[in-house]
């Protein structure tokens, strides 16, 4: 194999979240704590996944907003492009769980790119749902890629996660 090229692509949403039972404030999503983290161990370039419509600041609202895109299977718009994708090898892929998956931005993100041959790796945050079916939705829409076993990580641990990721990613190591 030539050289491994690697990106982070990842979704993640700041303000009132859902951690440990409680809505709180939080001034960096949770899944970008966790991307930043796996740049730092991994060395590969980051994309953050941003829609143009931003959602509510309040929890419940965005959540509902959530919700509607799963039921109506909406894509929305996003904000900025990954320009030179045929460049990656590896793609490692966060997000929240939202609703048992991946949030619909996620889904626009996808189906814009091919990631025919590539190297998926998914990890979520989550409360207490883990992956969800997320890592096999991803399966159905990047069905030419090879999708390795993902990490979730609880949303409220994420600042204390950097030795599971690091564990995480030694483990992939073998299949990369």
């Amino acid at each position: 194999m030539s050289e491994t090229k690697s990106l982070i692509a990842y979704y993640s949403r700041a303000g009132n979240n859902y951690v440990g039972g409680k809505i709180v404030n939080i001034p960096v999503g949770n899944t970008e704590v966790v991307a930043k983290m796996i740049q730092k161990l991994t060395g590969s370039d980051i994309f953050r996944i941003d829609t143009i419509k931003v959602y509510p600041a309040g929890y419940h609202e965005t959540t509902d907003v959530a919700k509607q895109e799963l039921r109506q299977n909406a894509r929305p718009e996003l904000s900025g492009h990954v320009g030179n994708m045929a460049e990656y090898n590896v793609i490692y892929l966060g997000y929240p769980n939202w609703w048992g998956t991946m949030p619909m931005a996620v889904l626009t993100f996808l189906e814009e790119y091919d990631f025919s041959g590539k190297t998926m790796i998914p990890f979520c945050t989550h409360e207490g749902s883990g992956m969800g079916r997320s890592e096999s939705d991803l399966r159905k829409l990047c069905p030419a890629a090879r999708v390795l076993p993902g990490l979730p990580i609880v949303g409220g641990s994420v600042h204390g996660a950097e030795v599971e990721i690091a564990n995480w990613l030694k483990k992939l190591h073998d299949f990369l």
